[in-house]
C-alpha cells in the first residue's frame, strides 16, 4: 500500500488519467470515484455510477464472492494477487467480461480504499456464445411448468442467441404455426425432418443454408424452424441436441399436466359423488351448476327421454339447464342426435361448432355431450357448451361422461325418494295413532297415550319419550309406558353427551342397537341397569325441521334386529306423534294468547278508566283552582288590611292551610291521571337519589331528625331514565318513609345490579325503620285514593307505580309490623332512548 494519503481531487486526477476503466471503492463497497472509461463500459453517466455499490454491476452469482474478497483485502488478509475475471452488466442488458486488478490506497483521514483497474476481455467466438445461450435456455426449460411455458422459453432463448425461430405443428393434413405468423415457403422440408427424425437445412437459393427444420418430437408432432447467419450443418448437432431437450421438456410438461389433470378429475368426481350422496338429493339444476363450474362451461343442459320427460316425436325434452338465455336453448339440439348414438362423451365438429355459434348468436361455438343410460336404456343426454375460443378436448368429454353416470344416480335417488315419500304418506294415513291423539289437546296426555300405543304397535317392552329443552340444551324425560312412568320423568340427557338419545337428536335419524350387551354405544345407565335392556331403537321427533324430542323403544327379552319395515312404521308413528305434540303446543299457545288478550283487554279498560278519570280531574282542577285562587288572594288581602291577631289570625291560618292542602290534592290527582312519555337519558344515579331524598327530608319534617344513608354499587353512575319522573317516584317513597318515623331514625337506600325477570336490571331498595304496614293492607298500598294518613290523598304510591310501569320497570313492597318497610324499584339497565 502506498504511504501517500490521497485527497478526493488527487484521486479523481489519478483516475481520469487512465483510458481503460478504473474506479475507486471505499468501505462498504461504494464507488467513490470512477473514470469515463468505466462509466462508458456500463452505459451510464459518471454521476449515476459514483455513490453506488460496485456489486450492483456484477452478475448476481458472483456478488457474494466479490463482497467477501473485498472485506478480506480491507482487513489485510493475504490473497491471490492475480487479476480477477468477472461479468458486468450494462444498462442495455448486454454483459461483458473484464479482468480486475486491485491495489490498496490510503485516503485522507486514514480511510482505506481499493483502486480497481479493469481490462475488457476480448470477444469470444460466436459459436461459443451461441452454445452458451442454448445451454442457458436448456437449463431454463427445466423450470417451465407447462407446455406453453416450454415453447415460450425455447423461442425466447433462440432469439436471444441471435436466431429467428417458429414452432410448426403437423395436424395430419396441414401445418399450423403456433405463434400466428405465416408459414415458411418450403414446409415440405419440415415434413421430411419430421419423418426422418433429423435436421433438414433450407435456403437452396443462397450459397449457405439460411434456415433449418429441427424435429422436436414430444407429445405432439412439432418442428422447430430456426433461421440465422449461424445455421450450418456443422452446427447441426448443437441445434439437434437443443431440439431434443425441448422435446423432452415438452414431454415432461405434458406428463405433469396429464398427471395433474388426472388427479383433479379424480378429486372432482369424488366431490361430485359426495354431493350426490347427500341425505336429501339436490335438484338437477344444482348438479348442472357444479358441472358448469368444473368444465368452465357457459351453459349445461339436461335432456330426458324416459316417461313423461320425452317430448313430441320421441325427441328428448329439455328438463333442466343452467346458463341458457332465452332463444339460445335451440343450440342444445345440435349435439343431441350424435350423443344418442354413441357411448361416452362426444365432441362437436367444425360444422356443429358453426351451427352452435349461429343458433346461440355467438355465445357458443364448442360443445361436448354424453348419453345417460340406466339398465342399458338411454334416459337422457347432458351437454356442456363453451365459446369457440375455448374448445373442449377429449379429456373434457371423458370427464362429462363420468359425471353423466353420477347424474343418472342422482335422478334415480330423487325418483326413489319421491316414491318412498308417497308410500310413507299413505302409511301414515292408516295409523291408529292419528285417531287416538286427534281429540287430545294436552301434551302430557298425548305422550302417555302414545307411549302405551307404541309398545303394542311395535311389539317392544318399553317406550320412553324425551322432550327437547332448547334453553338448557338437554333432553328431559317426559313420558314412558305405564310400567316406568314415574321413573323416567327424572332422566336428563345433555345434548352434548355421547348418549344414544343425544346422537339421535343431533343426527335427526333413527339409530338401532340390536344387542346392547356387546355394543359400544353409550345409553343411560338408568335404562340398562334398572330395566335390563337388550336392544334399543331411538327415533327423532321433529316437526317442520324443528327438534321436539326423542322416542326410545327397547326390548328386554333379548337381542333383536329392528328391520326396515319396523323402522319405517316407527318413523311414521313418530311423525304423527310430533304433529300431535305440535298441535297441542299450538293449542296451549292459543290459550296463552287468549289469556294475554284478556290481560290486554283489562289493561285497555284500565286505561279507559284512567282517561275518564283524567278528563274528570282536569274539570275538577279547573273548577276548584279558580275558587282556590280567590281564597288565597282574599286571605292575603285580609292579613294586609286587618293585621289580625289572636283567634282571627288562627282562623286565617286554618283557611290558608286547608286551601293549600286542597291545592296539593288537586296537583296529586293531576299527576296521577296525566299521561307521561318518559324521555330516557343516561343519568347520574347517585345525584338523582340525593336530590330526591334531600327534597323529601326538607318537606316531611318530623319531631326528631331522620338520617338518610345512600349506597350505590360502583359502575352505576349513568342509568337510562327520565330524571324528573324517577326523582318524583323516589321523592314520594322517601316522604312516606320519613313520615313513618316521627320519632326519628334511619332510612337506608341501596342501589345495585340484580337479575330480575331473566335479565340484568337496576335494583333500588328504600328501607325505613317505621312501624310497618299491616299484612291485610299491604296489597292495597298502590291502589289509587287508598291511604292510612289523616291528610293523605292516596295517590302518592299509585303515581310511583305508574312511573315505574312507564319505564318498563316494577315496584314491590315488603313489610312486617314492628320491623319497618322496604320498597324495591327495578329498572332496565338498557332500553330505547325514548318510549312511545
Amino acid at each position: 500500500m502506498s504511504a501517500k494519503a490521497y485527497s478526493e481531487q488527487e484521486l479523481r486526477t489519478l483516475v481520469d488519467a487512465f483510458t481503460q476503466p478504473v474506479l475507486v471503492v471505499e468501505g462498504g463497497g461504494l464507488v467513490s470515484v470512477a473514470n469515463a472509461g468505466y462509466a462508458r463500459l456500463l452505459g451510464l453517466p459518471v454521476e449515476q455510477v459514483e455513490g453506488r455499490s460496485f456489486l450492483d454491476f456484477v452478475q448476481p452469482e458472483d456478488r457474494s464472492r466479490m463482497a467477501d474478497r473485498f472485506q478480506r483485502v480491507a482487513t489485510g488478509a493475504p490473497l491471490d494477487g492475480r487479476p480477477q475475471l468477472y461479468k458486468i452488466f450494462s444498462v442495455q442488458g448486454a454483459t461483458g467480461e473484464v479482468y480486475v486488478q486491485a491495489n490498496p490506497l490510503r485516503l485522507e483521514g486514514g480511510r482505506f480504499a481499493l483502486l480497481l483497474s479493469c481490462m475488457v476481455r476480448a470477444e469470444r467466438p460466436r459459436e461459443l456464445v451461441v452454445a452458451e445461450r442454448l445451454v442457458d435456455t436448456s437449463a431454463g426449460l427445466v423450470s417451465a411448468r407447462s407446455e406453453e411455458g416450454v415453447r415460450r422459453v425455447a423461442l425466447a432463448g433462440l432469439e436471444a442467441a441471435g436466431f429467428r425461430a417458429r414452432l410448426l405443428r403437423w395436424e395430419g393434413t396441414r401445418w399450423l404455426v403456433r405463434d400466428g405468423v405465416s408459414l415458411p415457403a418450403d414446409t415440405h422440408l419440415a415434413l421430411e425432418a419430421l419423418s426422418d427424425g433429423r435436421p433438414v437445412f433450407g435456403g437452396a437459393d443462397q450459397a449457405q443454408p439460411t434456415h433449418a427444420y429441427l424435429p422436436v418430437g414430444g407429445p405432439q408432432s412439432e418442428v422447430l424452424w430456426v433461421a440465422g447467419p449461424w445455421v450450418a450443418p456443422r452446427h447441426g448437432s448443437v441445434l439437434t441436441l437443443f431440439a431434443k431437450v425441448v422435446g423432452a421438456a415438452l414431454a415432461d410438461a405434458h406428463l405433469q399436466a396429464d398427471g395433474a389433470r388426472s388427479r383433479w378429475e379424480v378429486e372432482a368426481v369424488a366431490e361430485m359423488a359426495r354431493f350426490v350422496a347427500q341425505p336429501v338429493p339436490p335438484p338437477p339444476e344444482t348438479f348442472l351448476a357444479r358441472v358448469a363450474e368444473l368444465l368452465q362451461a357457459r351453459a349445461v343442459a339436461l335432456h330426458v327421454t324416459s316417461g313423461q320427460g320425452q317430448g313430441p316425436g320421441g325427441v328428448p325434452r329439455l328438463a333442466a339447464h343452467v346458463g341458457l338465455e332465452e332463444g339460445s336453448d335451440r343450440a342444445t339440439g345440435v349435439l343431441l342426435a350424435a350423443s344418442l348414438r354413441e357411448d361416452g362423451g362426444v365432441l362437436s365438429s367444425e360444422s356443429q361448432g358453426r351451427a352452435l355459434e349461429t343458433l346461440s348468436q355467438g355465445r357458443f361455438g364448442s360443445g361436448t355431450a354424453a348419453r345417460l343410460t340406466r339398465g342399458g336404456e338411454c334416459v337422457g343426454v347432458v351437454q356442456a357448451l363453451r365459446a369457440k375460443e375455448r374448445p373442449f378436448d377429449e379429456r373434457d368429454a371423458r370427464l362429462l361422461a363420468t359425471l353423466a353416470e353420477l347424474l343418472v344416480t342422482l335422478l334415480e335417488q330423487r325418483r326413489l325418494r319421491a316414491e318412498s315419500a308417497r308410500q310413507l304418506t299413505e302409511t301414515r294415513l292408516l295409523l291408529d295413532l292419528a285417531r287416538t291423539t286427534s281429540g287430545v289437546l294436552e301434551t302430557a296426555s298425548i305422550l302417555d297415550v302414545a307411549s302405551d300405543f307404541l309398545v303394542h304397535l311395535l311389539d317392544v317392552s318399553n317406550c320412553f319419550i324425551l322432550l327437547y329443552d332448547e334453553q338448557a340444551k338437554v333432553l328431559r324425560g317426559a313420558a314412558a309406558s305405564a310400567a316406568h312412568r314415574d321413573l323416567f320423568r327424572t332422566v336428563v340427557v345433555p345434548l352434548d353427551s355421547d348418549d344414544l338419545a343425544a346422537r339421535v337428536a343431533l343426527e335427526r335419524k333413527p339409530i338401532a342397537v340390536e344387542d346392547l350387551t356387546s355394543a359400544s354405544t353409550s345409553v343411560s345407565a338408568v335404562l340398562i341397569d334398572r330395566l335390563g335392556e337388550k336392544a334399543l331403537l331411538g327415533l327423532p321427533l321433529t316437526s317442520r325441521e324443528e327438534l321436539i324430542g326423542v322416542v326410545l323403544v327397547d326390548d328386554v327379552r333379548g337381542p333383536r334386529p329392528f328391520g326396515p319395515e319396523l323402522i319405517d312404521l316407527a318413523e311414521a308413528t313418530c311423525g304423527q306423534l310430533a304433529l300431535s305434540i305440535a298441535n297441542a303446543r299450538l293449542y296451549e299457545s292459543l290459550w296463552a294468547s287468549y289469556a294475554e288478550l284478556a290481560a290486554t283487554r283489562a289493561e285497555m279498560v284500565k286505561r279507559e278508566r284512567f282517561a275518564a278519570l283524567g278528563e274528570l280531574s282536569a274539570i275538577v282542577a279547573h273548577e276548584v283552582r279558580n275558587p282556590l285562587g280567590v281564597i288565597f288572594n282574599a286571605v292575603a288581602t285580609l292579613r294586609r288590611i286587618m293585621k289580625p291577631g289572636g283567634d282571627t289570625a288562627m282562623l286565617l291560618d286554618i283557611v290558608a292551610e286547608e286551601s293549600d292542602r286542597l291545592n296539593r290534592m288537586v296537583s296529586d290527582l293531576l299527576d296521577f291521571t296525566r299521561p307521561r312519555n318518559p324521555v330516557l337519558q343516561p343519568e347520574d344515579l347517585l345525584r338523582v337519589l340525593q336530590d330526591a331524598f334531600d327534597a323529601a327530608r326538607a318537606q316531611a319534617s318530623t319531631e326528631r331528625p331522620v338520617h338518610v344513608s345512600v349506597e350505590v354499587e360502583p359502575g352505576l353512575t349513568a342509568v337510562p331514565m327520565d330524571r324528573r319522573q324517577i326523582r318524583q317516584a323516589l321523592f314520594n317513597v322517601a316522604v312516606n318513609a320519613i313520615q313513618a318515623m316521627p320519632q326519628g331514625g334511619e332510612v337506608r337506600v341501596r342501589a345495585r345490579r340484580d337479575t330480575h325477570g331473566g335479565r340484568e336490571q337496576l335494583r333500588i331498595d328504600v328501607m325505613d325503620g317505621g312501624p310497618g304496614i299491616p299484612a291485610e293492607l299491604l296489597h292495597r298500598v298502590f291502589e289509587p285514593f287508598f291511604t292510612t294518613k289523616a291528610q293523605g290523598t292516596g295517590l302518592g304510591l299509585a303515581v310511583v307505580k305508574r312511573i315505574l310501569e312507564e319505564h318498563r320497570g316494577e315496584i314491590a313492597v315488603e313489610s312486617a309490623p314492628g320491623r319497618g318497610t322496604t320498597f324495591t324499584f327495578w329498572l332496565p339497565l338498557t332500553q330505547p332512548q325514548s318510549l312511545s
